[in-house]
């Protein structure tokens, strides 16, 4: 019996090497990507995306396969977690009404349009089916607009429309999702049961904001580093299914945690636990987005194959075709949008509009159309589609194409529109800085003026006219100067904090300052 068996289970270890192979060879050429996406000022998801198109027709590329259940979970709970950590809860508020036609209205046209047109194109394609077709395709990605946005310079309020939009609106469009999954599968439609569903979102704003004071309160006794980041990792995960399991929206619970802990952990974590950990989940995110256009490139690959040339034709067609209407719906609404908008300040004024009874410009509102570029949500809910869902095949194909498509059409060319419409980074962050930088020079000023030690003296530059003092090389006297460092940080960080609460700067300057003090009291200490 052992002699017969062990044939078997060596063509088992030789297929893990092979997949282990695979798997290094692909993160190795994803970091060859990136680096190319760095030099040709290109942004790294688009690359990502003609890597995931050449890997669908490699025949030799391994069979990679998860458990749809598995799968939402796995790729879209730390990508969300990370994206609503650094979001703004200040600017979200400012320009709360863009962003809620963008994360409401707009997802739902854009599956209402979706869902007739692939039922058109396809009869044999259940309503239900469409309807989830179209929610799977409509909510553009926060990875995707991250990685694109921080690497172009435009006007701030557009990228907070953007972030905000990409990082609230897969809660709309998961909401619509598993209604349709479940109608499809056979399940009952009622208005009752949607009224449940639209409880639980408000339910899970709750649980979100309490599981963030509760397990803040319990993780900062937790000091060792790669002990601490653990704990991070295996939070996102349980929120997520813990979320899920009683019927809660998993999104938006783990949104309102994010942006909850957000608001707690400046003053209650350490500087040298924060910054590795930053730097695990730039890591982790960058992954799993590679993770996510490989399985789904070579999910594609099968598909194809598997059909004659006459249904690929009809499938690459339905793909395209639903690529288009994607498009032309979100271009369709921002400019309908910013003519409502316009006529409205003009019959009855721009009303208490931050900032300056600000209305949207035209050239401000072409980028904010162009920029739908999908990404791992969309990859992550096509293939978390269980199966023997009606016309599988067909719908991972088309979110694969929209993906690819809106990442290679929008995402190539934001550099080159943004040139033609002359637009810019309008200096608002900076600004912010600038006066987060003057606000802490005073807090250390009003600190050492008290003192005349020639220990204060020497801080007193080092923190007010940002000149680095020399260490003089005495034990006592460096003692002296970091306890009197460490009482400047304690009090900077606790003053940075109110800035923000206080709303006189967004999380994007208090995060670039807060990591300059991170980065000093680590050397300090």
């Amino acid at each position: 019996m052992w002699v017969e068996a062990w044939p078997d289970s060596s063509e088992r270890y030789n297929n893990r090497i092979h997949v282990f192979e695979w798997i290094i060879a692909l993160l190795v050429g994803a970091v060859v990507l990136t680096a190319c996406a760095r030099a040709l000022k290109l942004p790294y998801p688009s690359m990502l995306a003609l890597g995931g198109v050449a890997l669908a027709f490699v025949p030799a590329a391994p069979d990679f396969r998860l458990d749809p259940q598995l799968t939402l979970a796995l790729f879209v709970a730390p990508v969300l977690l990370d994206a609503a950590f650094d979001t703004s809860l200040r600017d979200l508020k400012r320009f709360w009404v863009p962003i809620t036609a963008l994360v409401i209205i707009a997802v739902g046209i854009t599956t209402a349009a979706v869902a007739w047109l692939a039922h058109a194109l396809v009869p044999s394609l259940p309503w239900a089916a469409a309807i989830a077709l179209g929610a799977i395709v409509a909510p553009p990605d926060a990875a995707a607009a991250s990685a694109i946005l921080r690497a172009l310079q435009i006007p701030h309020r557009i990228v907070v429309i953007l972030e905000g939009e990409s990082l609230l609106n897969d809660a709309t469009a998961l909401l619509v999702y598993r209604i349709a999954v479940s109608v499809a599968m056979g399940a009952t439609f009622t208005p009752a049961g949607a009224g449940l569903q639209g409880l639980a979102m408000a339910g899970s704003v709750i649980v979100g904001f309490a599981l963030a004071h509760l397990i803040t309160r319990v993780t900062r006794r937790v000091t060792d580093v790669p002990s601490a980041i653990v704990l991070q990792f295996a939070t996102t995960f349980g929120i997520w299914i813990l979320a899920d399991e009683t019927g809660l929206s998993a999104i938006v619970t783990v949104v309102s945690f994010a942006i909850t802990a957000a608001r707690i952990t400046p003053t209650t974590t350490p500087p040298q636990l924060r910054l590795p950990s930053y730097a695990v989940w730039e890591t982790s995110v960058f992954v799993l987005n590679v993770l996510a256009f490989v399985l789904i490139g070579l999910q594609v690959r099968p598909i194809l194959a598997g059909l004659d040339a006459a249904e690929r034709t009809h499938y690459l067609q339905v793909a395209l075709a639903v690529l288009g209407m994607v498009i032309a719906v979100r271009i369709a609404w921002v400019m309908f949008y910013n003519r409502a908008a316009k006529y409205k300040a003009l019959w009855f004024g721009a009303g208490k509009w931050w900032p300056g009874r600000y209305t949207p410009t035209l050239n401000g509102s072409t980028v904010i159309a162009w920029c739908g570029m999908r990404g791992i949500v969309t990859l992550a809910t096509a293939y978390a589609l269980p199966d023997g869902f009606p016309q599988r095949d067909l719908i991972l194909l088309c979110a694969f194409s929209v993906v690819v498509g809106t990442l290679i059409a929008q995402g190539l060319t934001l550099r080159p529109l943004l040139a033609a419409l002359h637009l810019t980074g309008d200096g608002t962050v900076d600004g912010e800085i600038h006066l987060a930088k003057e606000a802490l020079a005073t807090v250390a000023a009003e600190i050492l003026d008290g003192d005349g030690s020639d220990t204060a003296n020497v801080l007193r530059v080092e923190f007010v006219s940002s000149v680095v003092a020399e260490e003089d090389g005495t034990a006592t006297e460096c003692r002296a100067r970091n306890a009197l460092r460490a009482r400047i940080f304690a009090a900077q960080r606790l003053a940075l904090v109110r800035m923000r609460d206080n709303a006189m700067i967004g999380d994007d300057a208090f995060h670039r300052i807060e990591e300059r003090l991170d980065w000093a009291e680590v050397n300090v200490r």
